[in-house]
């Protein structure tokens, strides 16, 4: 059985997704019913569908959408860190129908203009809250926010960080540095794991081969090992680079020097293991 750790849905009648183009491939709608075939077509069997837009509203929408569909086994949702009743916050929506399906919390950090967001003092008392709550939490940056990614982890060791897409290497330009020695020290806390994903995304699609790939995912294999990655597809942003089914087939190419059982981490284990599915 595979899990799919990092998907997403939306729906435009419902509202917009103000960070997509227009003109883009991804300006429809992306439902479960869209998903499904796709993802069962290549083994997936479970998923965890992670927030898209700082919208209250939207975390509610998707624990429903999990109670509803058996393919869903987690939601990473959204709540504002910085409110101050945030602690309460996180009870009401655990209470809500579909509450026993939230198992983390994301910020799009990426679009902080403030490098160091992660360690203002009023986020840490909400990173504080979503531990003490029992939650983990999705790191989406860019790498030069991971040196405040790992200050983060240190200062919170009860809380689980989530690295999505490895912080986006620069893969279309090659270069690994600094992001490999950040990855790494990011990697050495122990309260740390990594997402296989979001990887074809950062490539030019009509020149990508599983080649250009492999630096960054050997990378975090090494520093992270098997136990702590998980496979995600990024769907459907994938899908500006790659279809579903070439997205799972690269990353199971991409970890093939593994033995079996260290490849049924990143396909299953650890994502069941770090978000309790």
């Amino acid at each position: 059985m595979t899990v799919d750790a990092h998907h997403h849905v939306w729906d435009l009648s419902v509202r917009d997704q103000d960070w997509i183009d227009d003109g883009s491939p991804l300006r429809r709608n992306f439902t479960l019913a869209d998903l499904a075939p796709e993802a069962r077509a290549v083994g997936v069997e479970r998923t965890v569908l992670v927030q898209t837009i700082t919208v209250a509203e939207e975390t509610p929408e998707f624990l429903a959408l999990a109670a509803g569909h058996e393919l869903v086994a987690g939601v990473v949702g959204w709540t504002d860190l910085t409110r101050p009743d945030v602690a309460e916050e996180l009870a009401r929506l655990r209470a809500l129908p579909g509450g026993r399906y939230l198992k983390g919390i994301r910020h799009q950090v990426q679009s902080e203009p403030d490098p160091q967001w992660l360690l203002r003092p009023d986020v840490r008392r909400g990173l504080a809250a979503v531990a003490a709550a029992g939650l983990v939490y999705d790191l989406v940056v860019l790498p030069h926010h991971l040196p405040a990614c790992a200050r983060a982890a240190a200062d919170h060791p009860g809380l689980t960080f989530v690295l999505d897409h490895l912080g986006k290497p620069p893969v279309a330009s090659g270069a690994r540095e600094p992001w490999a020695s950040d990855l790494r020290a990011l990697a050495a806390l122990p309260n740390t794991v990594a997402k296989l994903s979001g990887l074809v995304t950062e490539t030019d699609p009509a020149t990508r081969t599983p080649a250009e790939l492999r630096p960054y995912a050997d990378t975090a294999l090494d520093a992270f090992g098997p136990h702590r990655l998980m496979f995600g597809s990024d769907w459907p942003v994938c899908t500006l680079a790659a279809p579903y089914g070439e997205v799972a087939a690269t990353a199971r190419e991409l970890t093939a020097g593994l033995g079996e059982p260290e490849r049924a981490e990143v396909f299953e284990g650890t994502a069941t293991r770090v978000y309790g599915l």
